[in-house]
């Protein structure tokens, strides 16, 4: 680092307004890469920049201002990546940032090679222990992946895409209690077999096969790859069956121009635009969203990016609707979004009913085929004894002509009840209702908000 600025870091004044503060960061972050665990150092002074914030310097801030300063003076110098040299990649997450090192063992010891840090995002901050922990390794490698890539051998990387797919712990067994497996692979035929040079134990024998064949490594596309070796003949098979796509696929065969399709001369799919055509069948896309969604590897991106990902290789009618639902309603997704709400509150039972008829939920089915010209029914239950009462009604049923029906069905044969759980429908929200109910002394108790579960015995 150059002396000239570190002097004239360590000769900086204290900022006065977010201006000069903005300034100073400004400055500073060209070199932050030779501070470890830089925006952890900064935290103070970077809230002192959010907006419609008072600008007030106080001693937490002041203090992170004179050790920032500090910590150019005594910034490593940082060495070049050396591919051939062991690699160590050290994370941590603290309450609100990432931090990384990653560095090199060499004659003299382990030397740094990079520091990174950053703040997490706002959705972050709601992670858990051991997944804060995981975003700071996921972070790391993606920050370094140009450096990283090349110390995995290729075999590996296909293994660890194969076990992706599954979930399981890997826990060691002494040979001695693992009977079985041991005996199975330690046969003396299949040793002779292979010979001495199959399974001698030098980890140079697979650089030194590709070397002499002149074979170079390979990277692997991975969830494109799986998803056609999966899919491909069922996305053939069921296209050809699809009445939407049974003409034009005719005529392509035929050799005919069909404005924007096209037939891929190999596997023999329906091309739309160079994307590969889905029938519809739900199962096939639904198999297509899960792999760029859900895997691991796809890491549950969002709406957009998850459309955008689908639709530069697939094509089908409805797709945008049909992935963006899938996303919205993906839990693993709703539980890593920052929470713009305030704390749900704990679900509360109703009340157990003292006796028969004190205690009744009502609901109302409707669009029902005609019947003596009603097409609805009333739903009236004792909560207590779980007797249901049926009665035919109009869709166009006003509150007085409910307030009616509860009197001759109802009232009249079982008494005035001390409560009526019912849903938030306009009937039951109507002032006519409302003023009834409080006349006859009997507790409105109205459903929450799109939780149809608290009338589920009526519901149902």
């Amino acid at each position: 680092m150059d002396s000239s600025k570190v002097q004239q870091i360590l000769n900086w004044p204290q900022p006065k307004n977010i201006k000069a503060l903005q300034s100073f960061l400004g400055f500073a972050n060209f070199y932050r890469r030779f501070i470890k665990n830089y925006s952890k150092k900064i935290t103070s002074l970077t809230s002192l920049l959010k907006k419609d914030s008072p600008f007030i310097f106080n001693e937490e801030a002041l203090s992170q201002f004179q050790a920032l300063k500090e910590a150019f003076t005594s910034a490593p110098i940082l060495s070049h990546f050396n591919p051939s040299l062991p690699t160590i990649v050290e994370t941590d997450a603290s309450d609100y940032a990432l931090g990384a090192v990653l560095s090199q063992v060499n004659d003299s010891g382990k030397h740094p090679i990079a520091f990174d840090s950053c703040k997490r995002l706002p959705a972050e901050l709601n992670y858990e222990i051991h997944d804060k922990e995981l975003l700071g390794i996921v972070w790391a490698l993606k920050r370094w992946r140009a450096f990283l890539l090349s110390l995995s051998k290729s075999f590996e990387v296909h293994w660890a895409e194969f076990l992706s797919e599954f979930h399981f712990d890997i826990t060691y067994r002494p040979g001695r209690l693992a009977t079985l497996p041991d005996a199975l692979s330690s046969w003396d035929n299949m040793y002779s077999e292979g010979g001495v040079d199959f399974v001698s134990k030098n980890p140079q024998n697979f650089h030194l096969v590709i070397e002499e064949n002149g074979i170079q490594e390979s990277r692997l596309l991975s969830i494109k790859v799986e998803v056609f070796s999966d899919l491909v003949y069922n996305i053939q098979k069921e296209v050809w069956q699809d009445k939407d796509y049974k003409e034009i696929l005719k005529q392509l065969a035929r050799g005919e121009s069909v404005s924007v399709y096209s037939l891929e001369p190999q596997a023999k799919l329906l091309l739309f635009k160079d994307r590969v055509v889905i029938p519809s069948n739900e199962e096939l896309q639904l198999n297509i969203l899960q792999k760029r969604h859900d895997l691991p590897l796809a890491g549950h991106p969002g709406q957009e990016k998850t459309l955008k990902l689908i639709k530069s290789d697939f094509h089908w009618a409805g797709m945008n609707r049909f992935i963006k639902d899938y996303v919205s309603s993906c839990q693993q997704c709703s539980r890593n979004k920052n929470i713009h709400h305030k704390k749900f509150g704990l679900l509360k039972p109703l009340k157990i009913p003292s006796g028969p008829w004190n205690s009744l939920s009502m609901d109302f089915i409707t669009q029902l085929p005609l019947s003596n010209s009603f097409d609805s029914v009333i739903v009236v239950v004792d909560r207590f004894s779980k007797m249901a009462i049926f009665i035919p009604a109009y869709g166009t049923i006003t509150a007085l002509d409910l307030a009616q029906i509860f009197i001759s069905h109802v009232f009249s044969k079982h008494g005035l009840p001390v409560s009526i759980v019912s849903d938030r429908g306009s009937l039951f929200v109507s002032s006519f209702w409302t003023q009834l109910c409080q006349k006859l002394n009997i507790s409105r108790d109205l459903s929450t908000a799109f939780h149809p579960e608290t009338d589920g015995q009526t519901e149902r």
